[in-house]
């Protein structure tokens, strides 16, 4: 294959490309799903070809193919060549190659408990065991539903470039999820989505404490039926919990700091970004308000040490101390922008073309505990986790409603209450910000983007974050 590869860049560099990438690209997947402890599903699936994308007269054109015979990764060559030339003729203005820091490197995670190792009845016998915490967790509502997703995925990849790199990666990752449907006819319904992710093997499955976790959350749905009441109608101070702030920071300063949708490139897909080019360096908050991008994080669901066009990833400051600091960049944003590519550029699969993606995106850490954010509140709503949101195109008015979250009272939790919403400005969250704590949790998930859509493995994390006073709505139940 890599002798294929190196042909591919030749060919295409014989047919007037300035710029080739051809990228050998595998995905395997075993996926086992079940409902209140029986299974529904299992599968195996695996995705196997080769893209190629080049650069000619200032187009670029990109082809894949799952026949890796020679003939047909040559024609892909030719596709390629041939979509780019035919768009060159419609470019206003042509595109050109930034800097960055290719690799001629082979890296891989290596998972200390391989999948291999764990048998499939211990993986259903896992199935069953969350039911049977869930449905136990609950005194006087009953668990209508528990469904619950294992995926055990290898990635793994060759790039080759004409510039020079070589990268060759080998990334295993594991993934739950589970959602929760609590019920008590007096008191309607509540559920909970939650996800777990990670690069490596069965030793993550100890570190998340899944089944620990699945009776707290059953149980607390069920109090929540029971005992929440409205948050105060007057302006409060608020603590958000990681998970909320995770989100926040990828959807309101991971997604607008991808150059391509600052230039545009997203706005008929995914949306647009309230960052124009030249904004670099305006405030969007306070000295608390530093969002880090970070793929090279070890045992990370968004891990990768090299892009997919061979550019070493680092750690990307998006604000810094409160101001706009860094977009994340390809190779081709880097050029517009007069920068070096951060190593930003990823690809779900072999059929898609690499585009900018965050990686591990979150709110550093303060200096408080938990309890000292709590203590010198007077009357307040700690928000924990949430049951939905939203957030417009442009990534700067958003919303989130609360799912788990309590009163606070002369620095005292009181008690629960019932669908706080969060409703506020990029800027007044990154504004409002007076306290973090210590503690910097991430959270798992897939993030969408592009035309045909891409959905690839994230980290999204942050500390508890305490805000000044505003004042909070109440979603209808």
């Amino acid at each position: 294959m890599e002798e294929l590869l190196y042909e591919i860049i030749d060919k295409a560099a014989s047919m007037g490309a300035q710029y080739v990438e051809a990228r050998y690209h595998v995905n395997s997947y075993y996926s086992l799903r079940a409902r209140n402890g029986a299974i529904i599903d299992s599968s195996k699936e695996i995705e196997e070809g080769v893209g190629v994308r080049v650069l000619v007269d200032g187009a670029l054109g990109f082809a894949s193919t799952s026949r890796l015979d020679r003939d047909s990764l040559l024609k892909t060559v030719e596709e390629a060549v041939a979509k780019a030339r035919f768009i060159s003729k419609y470019m206003k203005k042509p595109l050109s190659l930034g800097p960055g820091r290719v690799g001629y490197i082979k890296y891989e995670a290596t998972p200390r408990i391989p999948f291999s190792n764990i048998s499939l009845d211990d993986k259903i016998g896992t199935m069953k065991e969350l039911w049977e915490i869930s449905r136990k967790s609950v005194r006087e509502a009953s668990v209508k539903v528990l469904f619950t997703e294992l995926v055990e995925s290898i990635e793994e990849k060759i790039i080759v470039t004409s510039e020079g790199a070589y990268v060759r990666s080998n990334i295993p990752r594991l993934y739950l999820s589970y959602n929760i449907v609590v019920n008590l006819p007096s008191k309607g319904t509540v559920q909970r989505w939650e996800e777990y992710g990670g690069s490596g093997g069965y030793e993550l499955m100890k570190k998340w404490r899944v089944d620990e976790e699945v009776g707290r959350e059953t149980s607390t749905l069920e109090r929540i039926l029971l005992e929440a009441r409205e948050p105060p109608k007057e302006p409060v101070e608020v603590i958000v919990g990681s998970e909320i702030v995770g989100l926040i920071a990828h959807e309101s300063a991971g997604h607008p700091s991808e150059a391509d949708r600052i230039l545009g490139r997203e706005a008929a897909q995914a949306g647009m970004s309230y960052i124009k080019k030249g904004m670099s360096g305006t405030r969007i908050g306070n000295e608390n308000a530093t969002v880090v991008d970070d793929p090279t994080i070890p045992g990370s669901y968004g891990f990768f040490l090299y892009d997919d066009e061979g550019v070493a990833a680092r750690p990307k400051y998006l604000y810094k101390e409160g101001l706009i600091y860094e977009h994340m960049h390809n190779r081709f944003t880097a050029a517009e922008f007069g920068v070096e590519s951060n190593g930003s550029a990823r690809a779900m699969n072999y059929a898609s073309e690499p585009i900018i993606r965050m990686s591990n995106t979150y709110l550093t850490p303060g200096d408080y505990t938990l309890e000292e954010l709590i203590e010198d509140v007077e009357l307040g709503v700690y928000i924990k986790s949430y049951m939905e949101w939203n957030i417009d195109d442009e990534r700067w008015s958003q919303r989130y409603v609360g799912l788990e979250a309590y009163l606070i009272e002369r620095g005292e939790v009181k008690g629960l209450v019932r669908n706080p919403v969060l409703e506020l400005s990029t800027k007044a969250f990154y504004s409002s910000i007076v306290g973090k704590t210590k503690e910097l949790r991430f959270y798992a998930g897939t993030c969408g983007k592009g035309e045909p859509s891409q959905g690839v493995p994230v980290w999204f994390g942050g500390p508890d974050v305490k805000l000044s006073k505003m004042k909070l709505g109440v979603a209808p139940e």
